[in-house]
């Protein structure tokens, strides 16, 4: 499949007329849309090791790489933050949360979402599907979760975002990036945050993306590479 034609088709189902502006999406240099593409390799970040220049070999990235890749490589970052269907909507399937609207109305950032469910459902569907996370206000396992906004990725490191999910009566703020500042400000506002990381909370829309990937005829791999390790 040509170069060309996969731009194409990811344009059309995830138009850069999304993103935000200043957001580095799409490709960083010029590479030959003419060549043949016979596998998509689909990264959260690219580092340089990954770079390994594969004879007909597409890379996509949600985060903008840091350097200019020699492999094509092509950036999906906040365009499929915000559409319907991309990154939010697959992680509010993955915390099995119900989309009933934007979090942001000015940017569609984020969604709020129904729960009704007690808490302690919520942090088992957590702890089943996210490797780590993190809680600011702490409730009794039967206190009952109603309404939830969730931000894939950087929510939790705004404190506007955190005074938002106050004002619209939420009960928790689910995302990643949690701050000290953020914290003692959830403390004083009495509302739950619940830190999945950024890079965990955005792997259920990397893998979202790879099934959109699935309507081509093309071998795509999603590769979960998280820059951050434990120390044991």
């Amino acid at each position: 499949m040509k170069l060309s034609e996969i731009i194409d088709f990811l344009d059309e189902r995830i138009p850069r007329s999304l993103a935000l502006k200043g957001d580095e999406i799409g490709f960083k240099k010029d590479y030959d849309l003419s060549q043949d593409i016979e596998s998509v390799k689909i990264y959260m970040d690219l580092l340089p090791e990954d770079d390994i220049n594969s004879e007909n070999t597409l890379i996509i990235t949600h985060h903008p790489p840091l350097f200019i890749p020699e492999t094509p490589t092509y950036t999906i970052h906040s365009n499929w933050d915000i559409m319907d269907g991309g990154a939010n909507e697959a992680l509010a399937k993955a915390l099995d949360l119900e989309v009933i609207d934007y979090f942001d109305d000015n940017t569609k950032i984020g969604r709020i979402c129904r729960a009704n469910c007690k808490f302690i459902e919520m942090k088992n569907i957590i702890l089943k599907n996210f490797n780590s996370a993190r809680i600011v206000n702490t409730p009794d396992d039967e206190k009952t979760i109603e309404n939830v906004g969730i931000i894939s990725g950087f929510g939790l490191k705004n404190p506007d975002y955190v005074k938002l999910a106050k004002a619209q009566n939420l009960d928790a703020l689910i995302s990643g990036d949690l701050t000290q500042e953020t914290a003692v400000l959830a403390k004083n506002l009495k509302i739950i945050l619940i830190d999945l990381t950024h890079h965990e909370s955005e792997v259920p829309g990397l893998y979202a993306l790879g099934d959109l990937m699935k309507e081509l005829d093309v071998n795509t791999e999603v590769i979960d590479k998280n820059p951050m390790e434990v120390i044991k």
